[in-house]
Order: structure tokens, then C-alpha cells, then sequence
């Protein structure tokens, strides 16, 4: 297997940020993108991104072949604070199931599944998790539930899983052209994540900064 660079990786820290201020904007109040709310909270930041973000998820749903909508957009933006807290349960579950591990041991999978705070691309407004929906809104099969962990799924969260069925592998690899062919970049070990801006895809862009750091979000 192809190694992959995960966001624990020291070369994503290490990566400079330099935030161009652009705004975090409601994908709601966009008609052309449909907006799910399995992930809703309360302050409705779930269905933020930047701004650009959300035009490239646009020219993403336009490249598609005829009879698909695309983005089915479950989450964007997510609060620091929530990002920390997602980690931290996650990091709990696996140091349960190996209690002798070290942190280090903990940290590397852990971040396979859920970004580390301090890089999660969903803090930037830069990362969107995202599906595939036919016109009538109908979600199609992609292998796994998003959000699927390694371990509920076997390993099929992975983008080049090769224990999905011929569907799935299809409809992954129309996504992933047209989200790619808009500049985002995937995260591997999970087929719905994929990223523009960030410190992740500015690294593997190989972009001399990332545009979108950390940012929250104001509710007034």
C-alpha cells in the first residue's frame, strides 16, 4: 500500500499559514448545493466554509456527469473547540482498546479518522465532508457511511479502499475528478474529506502557505 501523509504528520505543522481574512459563508443560502443536517448544531456552523470554498464545491457539482447533483454537503466549518472535543473522544476509544499503548501509538491512528486540533482542516473553513446524491436527492452507495472509522468498516473508508464493490469504486472515482479538478485535495483514509486552502492541502499542493487557518466563527 502507497504510503499516505496523515495529519499527525510534523511536515503539516510545520507548514506555514498565512490567512487571507476571506469570510466564512452559509451554504444554505445557496439553492444550486444541497445541504444535509446529519451533522447540524445548533449554531448552524456546520454548513459554513470560506468563501471560495464554496464557489470550487460549485464548479466541483458542474463537472459532473449528467443525472448527479453532487455535493451533498454534510459538514464544513467545525469549532475549534468541538474539533478538540471530537479528538479527544476518539483518541479515549482506541487507548481503551490498548491501554498499554504509548501517546504517540494513540495519536497516529487517532488522526487517521479525526484531525488533531492544532491542523484539523475543518477548523480552517478550508475541509468539507461530502457525499453523492442523485437529482432527486437520493444518496448513492460510496461503500461506507460517512464518518465510517477503520474499524467499524474494515478499512472501506479509505478513498482507494479496494474491498468496496464495483458501484462504489465508481461513483468514488466520478467524485473524486471533479472535487479534485476544483483543487481540493483528499485525505486518504477517508473517501468523503477532502480540502482546499488548509495547511494540508496547501502541503501536498506543495503551496508556499496555506490561506485558511484556524478561524471561529461570529454568531451575531
Amino acid at each position: 500500500m502507497t504510503d499516505i501523509i496523515l495529519l499527525s504528520d510534523h511536515r503539516v505543522a510545520a507548514t506555514r499559514v498565512a490567512d487571507n481574512g476571506e469570510p466564512l459563508v452559509d451554504t444554505r443560502r445557496t439553492a444550486a448545493l444541497r445541504v444535509d443536517a446529519r451533522k447540524a448544531d445548533e449554531h448552524g456552523s456546520y454548513a459554513h466554509v470560506r468563501a471560495d470554498v464554496l464557489r470550487r464545491l460549485l464548479l466541483a457539482q458542474g463537472a459532473l456527469p449528467p443525472g448527479l447533483r453532487l455535493l451533498l454537503l454534510v459538514e464544513g466549518f467545525r469549532p475549534p473547540g468541538l474539533q478538540r472535543r471530537c479528538f479527544e473522544a476518539y483518541a479515549a476509544t482506541l487507548r481503551a482498546a490498548d491501554p498499554a499503548a504509548s501517546p504517540a501509538r494513540v495519536r497516529e491512528p487517532a488522526s487517521a479518522c479525526i484531525s488533531p486540533p492544532e491542523v484539523a482542516p475543518h477548523v480552517s473553513g478550508g475541509a468539507v465532508d461530502r457525499t453523492l446524491c442523485a437529482e432527486d436527492g437520493a444518496e448513492l452507495p460510496l461503500g461506507t457511511e460517512v464518518n465510517a472509522t477503520p474499524e467499524e468498516s474494515a478499512g472501506a473508508c479509505r478513498t482507494a479502499a479496494d474491498t468496496v464493490d464495483a458501484v462504489a469504486r465508481a461513483h468514488r472515482a466520478v467524485l473524486g475528478r471533479a472535487t479534485t479538478a476544483a483543487g481540493f485535495v483528499s485525505y486518504p483514509t477517508e473517501w468523503w474529506h477532502w480540502s482546499y486552502g488548509d495547511r494540508y492541502g496547501a502541503l501536498l499542493s506543495g503551496a508556499p502557505a496555506a490561506p485558511y487557518g484556524p478561524i471561529e466563527r461570529s454568531r451575531t
